[in-house]
């Protein structure tokens, strides 16, 4: 391959990327979804809608994922959640800082991209916070914190540490068959348990399921087949391009807010270059922003107190320290990571959902002290 011909795939990984990620925003401001309002609406109500939705979208993305491996169009290996360590520590304690920020900004940070595009001010706050915790995280004073604490706790493992890894020592078709039948159980599974309840089938709900779900599996094809050279011209190793970790990945959001941050200030330096992160903020915002503008329920929206900016604020830096910690959010751990049935994303997903009823206990505490 070429140095042109690496640029041009370069470019159509970035552009792919961008447009998977802007089906996402506008399939979010559509239905709906949101990780924080399912654990809300559980925790409050007793109401299992938008949890379900988010069953059927992990669910397809099991399956989705379990697929491409087994065609070979995407390595399990070579994913962002293949290492064989397993970080059970970090994805816990990250994973319940995270469900706790998500409560305390009123949703994921996901979900502030889809509000900015919106028009919602109080987000656009929430993403800088995210962005500046979680690159401090990455890089900065609260990394030194982590690395010296949480993720020296690991377990090491010959193989990677996930589920068909785990499986495949003893399977006789080994990894491609265990990642196969696995996904096929655990996603059919959460498929069943999803489309159950026969007033659950509404269109908008099989839209936001199967949508999401949908998205992480096309990133999944974009970043682990399109984007995968098996020998770069210039150091001959094999590579995923234009992303982060040198690995594939699919949708997260706070790491790539904190490169995008990282991006914009730096512009002018030619060493920082687009990554499938970073175009993909940009997509879910625009994709946002288009359903917004085109439903007209676009409005800007403000704090109404300095109560509300607080929560925000803290909320926020809690979603960007807790969201690198467990390596990944709700979306990065939660359907991303869950979808490759990797132990530390489970690991990590139940820690958010616990996190997040502890928000919500809290902020019910609150309201009742404020009464």
């Amino acid at each position: 391959m070429t140095t042109d011909e690496l640029a041009s795939l370069t470019q159509a990984v970035l552009w792919a990327s961008f447009f998977v990620s802007m089906a996402f925003g506008a399939l979010v401001q559509r239905t709906g979804f949101c990780t924080m309002g399912a654990v809300a609406d559980v925790v409050t109500m007793g109401e299992w809608t938008r949890m379900r939705q988010w069953g059927l979208a992990a669910g397809v993305a099991m399956v989705g994922f379990a697929l491409l491996a087994w065609s070979g169009l995407v390595r399990p290996d070579g994913t962002l959640y293949a290492s064989s360590r397993w970080m059970w520590l970090s994805a816990l304690v990250g994973g319940g800082i995270f469900g706790l920020g998500m409560v305390l900004s009123s949703g994921c940070a996901s979900k502030a991209l889809v509000r900015v595009g919106g028009g919602n001010l109080k987000a656009l706050v929430v993403v800088l916070v995210v962005g500046i915790a979680g690159f401090a995280t990455l890089k900065g004073l609260t990394a030194v914190w982590r690395t010296q604490t949480v993720d020296r706790v690991v377990q090491e493992f010959t193989t990677p540490a996930t589920l068909p890894a785990w499986a495949a020592q003893a399977w006789p078709a080994g990894g491609s068959g265990a990642q196969l039948v696995l996904g096929l159980l655990l996603g059919g599974a959460l498929l069943a348990w999803a489309l159950a309840p026969r007033d659950f089938r509404s269109r908008n709900n099989l839209l936001a399921g199967c949508g999401i779900g949908a998205a992480i599996v096309a990133m999944w094809w974009v970043s682990g087949h399109l984007g995968f050279v098996a020998e770069h011209p210039a150091t001959l190793e094999e590579t995923y391009l234009a992303t982060n970790s040198t690995r594939a990945e699919a949708l997260s959001f706070v790491s790539p807010i904190a490169y995008t941050l990282d991006w914009l200030m730096f512009y002018s330096d030619r060493n920082k270059l687009l990554t499938v992160g970073i175009v993909s903020v940009f997509g879910v915002i625009a994709g946002s922003a288009v359903v917004a503008i085109a439903r007209r329920t676009f409005r800007w929206e403000g704090f109404g107190s300095t109560g509300d900016l607080g929560h925000h604020l803290v909320g926020g830096v809690l979603m960007g320290v807790g969201g690198v910690t467990a390596m990944g959010c709700s979306i990065g751990q939660g359907i991303s990571g869950v979808s490759t049935l990797s132990a530390t994303s489970f690991v990590a997903v139940a820690a958010m959902i616990a996190g997040a009823v502890a928000g919500l206990k809290y902020q019910a505490w609150r309201l009742e002290r404020e009464a």
